[in-house]
């Protein structure tokens, strides 16, 4: 069974659940007070698919973004999983369609995630994704905080 991840937030603080199937199920809440507009998709809503996740992102970024480093905190089962940093902006040829958006600007980018090529065991997993516009990581800009619950071992 194939499903949609969709949503567009433009409050705070409230946890929506997005998506669901046989497999697998999504919650998410922003990590701040602040009101964000924001809208992500994700097909297929499964982990048991053998190919990649295509994702679609609309966001209207509250600073300019000319550096911009993406922190993934994953946990399962309430333990620490992975630890991932990831610079995408660094305001000298960047590669990436967000580098140079400007405060205000709407955003607008698909991508492929493939980390299906991961086989993800059965649990509660908490991934909180983080940007910052600086290397200390002191000036966040987003934070996303998803819940992921597998509902089956990947065969």
């Amino acid at each position: 069974m194939f499903g949609l991840l969709f949503f567009i937030l433009f409050t705070s603080g409230v946890s929506e659940f997005i998506c669901t199937s046989s497999d697998l199920e999504m919650s998410y809440t922003f990590c701040d007070s602040t009101a964000h507009a924001f809208m992500f998709n994700l097909t297929p809503c499964s982990t048991m698919n053998k190919s990649v996740w295509k994702a679609a992102l609309t966001w209207v970024p509250r600073s300019d973004i000319h550096f911009l480093k993406i922190v993934f905190n994953v946990w399962y089962d309430g333990a620490k999983a992975l630890l991932w940093k990831e610079l995408l902006c660094s305001g000298a040829d960047d590669e990436y369609s967000v580098c140079g958006t400007l405060k205000g600007e709407t955003l607008v980018s698909a991508f492929d995630i493939k980390g299906l090529r991961i086989k993800f065991p059965k649990g509660n997993y908490s991934v909180v994704v983080q940007g910052f516009s600086d290397d200390s990581e002191n000036n966040m800009l987003i934070c996303l905080n998803f819940t992921m619950i597998v509902k089956q071992d990947a065969l």
